[in-house]
């Protein structure tokens, strides 16, 4: 498989510092390399440009959004990035930096794609607008954008229209959700799987229910997002916002093989590691490398 890895060294998103280091940690512990000896075709297309602005200026484009501007310019640029890697037939693989990336890499796939489908790995929903936020984190707004849902300035990204309808939107591992993302997610009907449903319900019915209704579905592309934080907190304490009661390494290895090899999956985000949170022996790292490379082994 030809593949372009795009970092995105973006912290803006979810105001941490650290997370904008992601990209070149992976790079550091041979991403790139790891990619390669599993028989890619890989270009590292580098890191996109982000501005730096101030902490001061955070809210200078809006009352209750951090960053927006800046986060706008980042996620543009990466759409077209995306856009461009589908179109020469390379999977865009893109590396965070933190979740606000998926603006981006979405919208740049719903340009290539007639009708896509998200299936989205979190601790956390990501479907807050700037009225339901608690923290003006635009890192938790990007899926609720993807789907029409909130500033203009978001949702009008790349293109003017709604990027994935949202029968079309799967969450899976979901543990921490606001109550203005409740109501949300009730209104629109959203598939969302919460770590009690897989408990309830297993690990095999939903991945089985939600790859079934992806392939009866009239979709022609399907986007990966994949936030380090849907494992439990005591394996990734280098990530901003970690969630107790989350998956074990194993289980999401294997949630990964179920999704990879069924060949549906057409561009892929792995966003959050934060390397100056990762004191712990460097817990969090090992397990990002050793999640890419069974990524590698089975796309």
């Amino acid at each position: 498989m030809n593949i372009n890895i795009i970092g995105v060294p973006i912290m803006y998103g979810c105001d941490r510092d650290g997370v904008q280091l992601g990209p070149d940690k992976l790079r550091e512990l041979g991403i790139i390399e790891i990619f390669q000896n599993n028989n890619h075709n890989v270009y590292d297309m580098g890191n996109l440009f982000v501005p730096n602005v101030l902490n001061k200026d955070k809210f200078k484009d809006h009352n209750n959004m951090k960053y927006l501007e800046p986060i706008i310019d980042v996620n543009r640029n990466l759409a077209h990035s995306v856009y461009s890697s589908l179109k020469s037939d390379t999977f865009p693989l893109i590396l965070g930096g933190d979740h606000s990336l998926a603006l981006g890499s979405i919208a740049g796939s719903s340009k290539f794609y007639n009708r896509m489908a998200v299936i989205w790995l979190d601790a956390h929903g990501d479907i807050n607008d700037f009225n339901s936020s608690p923290s003006g984190n635009i890192h938790g707004m990007p899926l609720a954008a993807s789907m029409n849902v909130g500033d203009p300035r978001l949702t009008n990204l790349y293109q003017p229209k709604e990027k994935v309808f949202p029968e079309d939107v799967y969450i899976i591992g979901i543990r921490d959700l606001d109550p203005g993302e409740i109501s949300l997610a009730e209104e629109l009907n959203i598939n969302l799987y919460t770590m009690d449903d897989i408990e309830s319900k297993g690990l095999d019915n939903i991945l089985k229910k939600v790859l079934q209704n992806i392939h009866l579905s009239k979709v022609d592309g399907v986007h990966l997002s994949f936030d380090i934080d849907v494992l439990d907190d005591s394996l990734v304490p280098g990530t901003g916002t970690p969630v107790k009661d989350g998956f074990t390494l194993e289980k999401s290895k294997y949630i990964m093989k179920e999704i990879l090899n069924t060949d549906l999956i057409t561009s892929m985000d792995f966003v959050e590691l934060n390397p100056k949170l990762d004191h712990i022996d460097k817990r969090t790292e090992k397990i990002a490398i050793d999640l890419l490379e069974f990524i590698g082994e089975n796309l």
